[in-house]
């Protein structure tokens, strides 16, 4: 029971078991860099204000292979990053804080809290496949829930089905295929993690 106890709960935590500060302060740069990579790919929706990008792809890889925290900080550094006018978000639309705002704000506000809540369930699951993607998928609904909400009262929009159909409906094919494949990675990147520890 006690060796169950004493596994890292997280991918981060088997590689870098005795981490510094500086060492998570690294790791949180390079991932807010990642999610901003990830931004760059987007596809524009000319039904839309919302594009289809890879941001929630990074936002759950983030979640499930960092932890609660670090996942957490890294996405809201990804936020400064792009408030300031760093050129992080995806491409097209509002510049700088004003994107914070627009009719995407929602997912990207949505952003730190569903690394966050990812994190804190992987921190506290045991390792069952399934037990991932339903944590990926939950994360994934409150993402786009968010998002057509904000869509909801920000454009403004006259009813739901409207918000649904801009922000909701056309990325749930994308959505579930960012699902399955987080989910995928973690089986063997936990292998290959649990080897490279036995060394």
């Amino acid at each position: 029971m006690r060796a169950t106890t004493a596994r890292p709960a997280v991918l981060a935590d088997a590689l870098l078991p005795a981490a510094t500060r500086a060492q998570n302060a690294l790791l949180v740069v390079a991932s807010s860099l990642f999610v901003a990579l990830c931004a760059q790919i987007s596809l524009p929706l000319p039904f839309s204000p919302v594009p289809v990008t890879g941001q929630t792809f990074a936002v759950l890889l983030l979640g499930a292979t960092l932890g609660s925290r670090r996942a957490c900080a890294a996405l809201l550094l990804y936020l400064a990053e792009g408030a300031i006018g760093l050129p992080v978000f995806a491409p097209g639309g509002l510049p700088g804080l004003a994107r914070l705002f627009g009719p995407t704000g929602g997912y990207l506000f949505a952003f730190p809290v569903a690394a966050f809540a990812l994190g804190w369930m992987m921190e506290r699951l045991p390792r069952n496949w399934w037990l991932w993607l339903a944590a990926a998928f939950a994360t994934e609904v409150f993402i786009l829930f968010t998002g057509t909400a904000w869509l909801r009262f920000v454009v403004p929009l006259p009813g739901w089905g409207e918000a649904a159909q801009l922000g909701l409906l056309p990325f749930l094919p994308g959505s579930l295929v960012k699902v399955v494949l987080v989910a995928a990675c973690l089986p063997a990147s936990w292998w290959a993690a649990e080897r490279a520890r036995a060394r």
